[in-house]
């Protein structure tokens, strides 16, 4: 009789998948309580699902579920080279590349397909999308452990992996065990965040996480604005600062590599760029979806972080003929650097 789990994991090497882990779709009781905390302390982001039980119970999302398969892949690429304008805003590497919900998505569509060749099953299966907490799902499936950053470290890719799964209604015979974790006394990324939104190990107050303020269409505070640097889309710096990141391996992915953008993005081609040339330079990129404007107020901001009188001349423009948000952020950055 064919091990379904042995065969699962055979295709997923052949599929270009780095890490695979299997678990159950009991319900993920065990964050009950400190979601509800999130909740009663408004740490809830506009991102992610507003109905408890469908953060919590896989079956409130797929009724049939029996087994979930998880998948990691790294995108912890080696790239060196840096545009030659003069004015950059950074790219976290989350967002080099090919829009990593496509490129798992094909990944786990391929590993879908070879087992219908065996079996057939029902399925759901989502890349950040989903209603579920996917790092707790990676984490029951064994794809790695939480850091004090409360990202997932994989031993032997560290943390800079991007997860999907998916529920299905297979009868898999041995799940993953889940990982401690092995940060020990490490604090390293919580003295590195540069806005404190590690406000503890293993507690994260996403809304002042730049990686979510790069993102968000609320107001930015203006302490946090400073801090940001000029970080345009996604931030590594908890990660970058991670002693298990460090001597990992390293698959570099050809979809993850940045030919296009090469890690940054032109600050002042991105203010008067057109919508056109917007989608043709960064309409593959997974920061793409944010919108044109959000990513225009990332640059103003970054622009007054250079702390360069002179990009005052680069934002005058924006007061006349830029959305009500640009306007507002223009403005801003004008009287900043006027002092």
């Amino acid at each position: 009789m064919m091990n379904i789990r042995q065969y699962i994991i055979d295709k997923s090497k052949k599929l270009n998948i780095d890490i695979i882990g299997f678990t159950d779709c009991e319900p993920l009781e065990n964050l009950r309580e400190y979601m509800i905390e999130r909740k009663n302390l408004n740490r809830q982001t506009e991102f992610e699902e507003t109905d408890l039980e469908k953060r919590l119970n896989p079956k409130a999302t797929f009724p049939q579920c029996k087994s979930i398969i998880t998948i990691g892949i790294s995108y912890n690429n080696d790239y060196k080279e840096r545009p030659d304008y003069k004015l950059k805003g950074i790219l976290s590497k989350s967002t080099w590349g090919i829009d990593y919900h496509i490129v798992l998505k094909s990944r786990m569509e391929g590993l879908i397909e070879e087992i219908k060749k065996v079996t057939n099953f029902n399925y759901q299966y989502y890349v950040d999308t989903g209603p579920l907490i996917d790092r707790e799902i990676a984490r029951k499936s064994g794809i790695g452990y939480y850091g004090k950053n409360c990202l997932i470290i994989n031993e032997k890719y560290g943390s800079f992996i991007f997860i999907g799964y998916i529920l299905t209604d297979l009868d898999i015979d041995k799940y993953s065990s889940p990982k401690e974790s092995e940060c020990g006394d490490c604090n390293l990324c919580i003295k590195a965040c540069p806005t404190g939104a590690l406000e503890g190990p293993f507690r994260v107050n996403p809304k002042k996480c730049i990686s979510y303020l790069t993102q968000t269409k609320d107001n930015i505070p203006y302490d946090l604005r400073e801090k940001m640097g000029c970080k345009i889309y996604g931030c590594d710096t908890c990660q970058t600062v991670c002693p298990k990141n460090k001597g990992v391996l390293r698959p570099n992915h050809e979809e993850f590599i940045p030919w296009d953008t090469k890690g940054y993005v032109d600050l002042e081609k991105l203010l008067y760029i057109s919508n056109k040339e917007f989608k043709g330079l960064y309409g593959k990129m997974a920061g793409s979806w944010r919108g044109k404007n959000i990513l225009k107020r990332n640059a103003i901001i970054a622009l007054v972080n250079t702390k360069d009188k002179d990009n005052i001349k680069l934002l005058l423009p924006l007061l006349e003929y830029s959305s009500p948000l640009v306007k507002e952020y223009a403005l801003w950055a004008i009287n900043k650097l006027k002092g």
